[in-house]
């Protein structure tokens, strides 16, 4: 698993951190060239960032879970971390919703932008069933993934962690995009004008911070990233 560690104090543990995944064929790197590193400094948050890339092994066998579990979660607790998120763009948002249906005790949040939600046989099945809070997909293979991704939103009420949705406007995929908004309170959705690229995501992720600033989120003034 490629991962880059932005500390907001070098040799200090932050209480926040955020894993954050990039979409399919794309690298770490790009979430620090799309400026998500500087974005955190530039507002002075005690906030951690973790980019990561699975390896395509880790894709095809599906243990990237346990992967994300070992590598990330399980040592952001072992450090100290008092918040822990995991998120991403496209097929990373996916990969943070499957590990949040596996293990939701283990997070506090996702922060997801645009995220993949399965291929339009499925996303047309719960739209036909009038959305994600009346769809019943009755039994599921151990394999079936994109439904299972489904089945966690539906359940989300049940569960702690926090979640925020960032989506374009005139993003490609934004059918399913909606079926999972109108799953959300209001205040958990953030729109912008775009599609599904880094120009968006950069300006959902500067919204996703300005929260973070305006509420009771930990802070640093000495943050260098």
């Amino acid at each position: 698993m490629r991962k880059i560690v932005v500390e907001a104090t070098p040799g200090v543990v932050a209480p926040m951190r955020i894993a954050l995944l990039p979409g399919a064929y794309q690298d770490p790197e790009e979430f620090r060239r799309a400026g998500f590193a500087e974005a955190v400094r530039a507002r002075g948050l005690a906030l951690d960032l973790e980019f990561i890339a699975p390896e395509l092994t880790h894709l095809l066998d599906r243990s990237v879970l346990d992967a994300l579990h070992r590598d990330v979660v399980v040592p952001a607790r072992a450090a100290g971390c008092r918040s822990v998120w995991l998120g991403g763009v496209s097929l990373g948002g996916f990969i943070a919703l499957a590990y949040a249906e596996q293990r939701p005790e283990a997070l506090d949040g996702l922060c997801l932008f645009a995220p993949y939600l399965g291929n339009r046989i499925v996303t047309g099945e719960v739209a036909r069933a009038g959305g994600v809070r009346t769809w019943r997909p009755g039994a599921l293979a151990a394999d079936d993934e994109e439904r299972r991704i489904w089945m966690l939103i539906q359940r989300l009420p049940e569960h702690r962690f926090a979640v925020h949705l960032g989506l374009g406007c005139q993003d490609r995929f934004g059918h399913g995009h909606a079926l999972f908004a109108d799953a959300l309170p209001a205040a958990a959705v953030d729109r912008v004008e775009g599609g599904h690229d880094w120009t968006a995501w950069r300006q959902l992720w500067d919204r996703f911070l300005d929260r973070l600033v305006a509420g009771p989120a930990p802070r640093t003034s000495a943050a260098a990233l």
